[in-house]
């Protein structure tokens, strides 16, 4: 399963969010073990080192992103993806930047914890909790 991870459900990890940080970690937990295949947008990329720069040093902030990359695909920004944004019903141009950045990579699901910025999508949206459930049913019918 390839699986579009939203910002937010990555910052709940970077920023150990108490009331969202389990099951976020549990779900890329779940990329590193390549249990999914975890994509991120490449705009994920530079908003996450604007925030974590905020809130972390330099060097903790460049760690993070480095783990990232080495855990997750990254998803084309072109100018198709934001020719479809750009055109889209979304409200957020960054939401639907993000939407049509997984569409195009061919991604079958996006998660996130904000699924009504993803309303009267092709793609399933998922809430962390959800992905969870659906992969713990993946790998017990596996085994």
């Amino acid at each position: 399963m390839r699986v579009l991870f939203d910002t937010n459900v990555i910052l709940d990890v970077l920023l150990n969010r108490e009331s969202f940080v389990v099951n976020s970690s549990l779900l890329m937990g779940h990329v590193e073990k390549k249990d999914i295949e975890g994509y991120l947008c490449a705009t994920t990329i530079t908003t996450l080192d604007y925030l974590l720069l905020k809130a972390l040093n330099k060097r903790e902030s460049r760690a993070g992103i480095r783990k990232l990359l080495s855990l997750f695909k990254i998803s084309d920004v072109n100018s198709t993806v934001l020719d479809l944004s750009v055109n889209s019903d979304f409200s957020d141009f960054e939401d639907a930047v993000q939407y049509f950045s997984g569409v195009c990579s061919e991604v079958d699901a996006l998660v996130t914890r904000n699924t009504k910025d993803y309303k009267n999508t092709e793609l399933p949206i998922y809430i962390p909790d959800e992905l969870l459930q659906i992969i713990r049913l993946n790998i017990v019918t596996k085994a």
